[in-house]
């Protein structure tokens, strides 16, 4: 684990402030408006060094955009995100792994690592006239 620089702190701080997924644009945006001066690299560095170190997670978005939230779980767990709002809800260890196993093994396939994050649209968002 990495020592938290002033820089990495105030990354971190952020993600702690907003419950949802976010981009390095939108977390260096957001950092900007609060006074803090920090280059959009600088943005990227450290999430990428919180991401290696497990404190953040990061999942693609349908547009391929790599979006980061603090880790709420320790174990391995997936996603569910609202396409709308972004809202997303962790999902434990459950049938995705015994899925991800059986078909690894019928293609040959062992020690495999995944990462699966479902889309959809949550209730609030249903519920909502569009």
């Amino acid at each position: 684990m990495q020592r938290m620089t002033k820089q990495r702190q105030a990354v971190f701080e952020e993600l702690t402030r907003v419950p949802d997924f976010r981009s390095a644009q939108q977390i260096f945006e957001d950092l900007h408006l609060q006074g803090h001066r920090v280059g959009l690299a600088t943005v990227y560095r450290n999430l990428q060094t919180l991401a290696e170190d497990r404190r953040v997670d990061v999942l693609r978005s349908t547009e391929g955009e790599a979006l980061y939230r603090i880790c709420e779980s320790d174990e391995h767990h997936h996603h569910l995100v609202c396409r709308v709002c972004g809202h997303a809800e962790e999902i434990a260890q459950s049938q995705i792994e015994s899925w991800v196993s059986e078909i690894a093994a019928s293609h040959g396939f062992s020690e495999v690592s995944h990462s699966m994050d479902l889309f959809g649209v949550c209730a609030n968002c249903s519920a909502s006239p569009q």
